[in-house]
């Protein structure tokens, strides 16, 4: 019996953090510190991104602050698992994962049962404020959600919304300042309003 809780204190544990937001709240910015600080520690670390976001780069993972990693680019969720060694990582994080089928969540939860830290980032909400894909559900099973404000460009508030400033439907548009801007509750109301 001691042998057994000894040897359960000293297995791996796993977990999953997920970093949420609107545009330009720096969630590609956290999710790269926190792997830095991984990389402090010696941990090995896997980086992936869904292959349709090309924005700066095909492999790196970039945020707004031009900061950069390079990353595993893949095109469903499923890969992520084909590419990690669960006997050696002990970090994976995954940036834009609202871009991911719903098997994403399967897929988080085997890696951090499997004892390995899991890192997400993504928007929360899309451009009409409704929940993105598998975030609802990877928000519910993480251990740790991070909520990232940006600054509304119209009143100075934070913002919590990614209003798309183009008029082009359909929940992906992959864009930046172009197309998108960051806007408080308020704002973003009067915005909608204001397309209407």
């Amino acid at each position: 019996m001691f042998l057994e809780s000894k040897s359960n204190r000293n297995s791996k544990r796993g977990w999953i953090e997920v970093i949420c937001g609107s545009m330009f709240s720096g969630k590609t910015e956290e999710l790269l510190r926190r792997i830095r600080r991984a990389e402090f520690a010696n941990q090995s670390i896997e980086l992936f991104k869904p292959a349709i976001d090309t924005r700066y780069d095909e492999k790196e993972v970039v945020s707004h602050d031009e900061a950069s990693r390079t990353s595993t680019p893949v095109h469903n969720s499923s890969e992520i698992l084909l590419y990690v060694n669960m006997e050696s990582v002990q970090v994976v994080a995954i940036d834009e994962v609202q871009f991911f089928d719903d098997g994403i969540v399967d897929v988080c939860n085997t890696l951090a049962n499997a004892g390995v830290r899991v890192i997400v980032s993504g928007l929360d909400m899309d451009y009409l404020g409704v929940p993105f894909g598998p975030m609802p559900k990877l928000m519910a099973v993480a251990e740790y959600v991070s909520k990232q404000h940006a600054i509304c460009t119209r009143c100075g508030d934070l913002a919590q919304y990614s209003h798309r400033i183009v008029a082009k439907d359909g929940q992906v548009l992959l864009g930046e300042k172009d197309s998108y801007e960051p806007l408080c509750r308020h704002c973003f109301n009067e915005a909608l309003k204001e397309q209407e």
